[in-house]
């Protein structure tokens, strides 16, 4: 019998939303105005798409899905902070997010700052916070991702594309060539970034991590 796919998604989703939870202090902890941000934020829904994409780059060639999930949630949290902070009235000042008012909305502007922060701040942490026992290989992995992910989520990436996105506000037509580049930036560094990092995690070498490197850039792309 064939596994159902969108059954057998529904259930990595369960994973990660139970790894996110487990990764962030409760809303009881202080100071529990920032907690409650952060998670109103990180659980608003969306369809988790790169943290699957995360799991399905590892798990391909061979990775534990337990060595994958920290990048996994890591980069989800980014993506969660991108968008706190660009909802924000100092650069699209959007009122609401899949439905539901904007963490500025319901928070105000600086505790949405420091949600944003403290989500990008919690990332990088759970990158490099390693298991007891953790072998020499295992630790240099990681590091790798993180790396990975931290391009990704810088001024050649994601913070570049953003940038890139003002500049262009009232400007006219930026051209095809723009704006592939702000979109490969702003968008897709981030999702080449969970196939290449979930690769490196699941131990990919050579000629398997140049293909899911391929891939990932496609996969920023489309």
């Amino acid at each position: 019998m064939r596994a159902d796919p969108a059954a057998e998604l529904d259930a990595r989703r369960r994973l990660v939303e139970t790894a996110l939870d487990a990764a962030l202090p409760p809303e009881s902890d202080w100071p529990a105005t920032i907690h409650r941000a952060v998670r109103y934020s990180l659980f608003a829904g969306g369809k988790r798409v790169r943290p699957l994409l995360v799991l399905a780059a590892g798990e391909a060639v061979g990775g534990a899905t337990a060595s994958l999930m920290p990048l996994a949630c890591a980069v989800e949290m980014i993506h969660t902070y991108s968008l706190i902070h660009d909802d924000l009235p100092a650069m699209d000042n959007d009122d609401l997010r899949r439905g539901k008012p904007t963490s500025h909305k319901v928070f105000g502007e600086a505790m949405a700052i420091l949600a944003g922060d403290a989500l990008l701040t919690r990332a990088f942490h759970l990158m490099v916070e390693l298991p007891a026992h953790v072998s020499a290989e295992d630790a240099r992995r990681r590091v790798e991702a993180a790396a990975i992910l931290g391009e990704a989520a810088g001024t050649s990436g994601l913070i570049g594309g953003q940038v890139a996105d003002l500049e262009a506000e009232g400007g006219g037509d930026i051209g095809a060539a723009t704006l592939e580049r702000l979109h490969r930036a702003k968008t897709g560094a981030l999702l080449s970034a969970c196939v290449r990092g979930g690769g490196v995690l699941g131990g990919a070498t050579g000629a398997d991590l140049e293909r899911l490197a391929r891939y990932g850039d496609a996969v920023g792309l489309a």
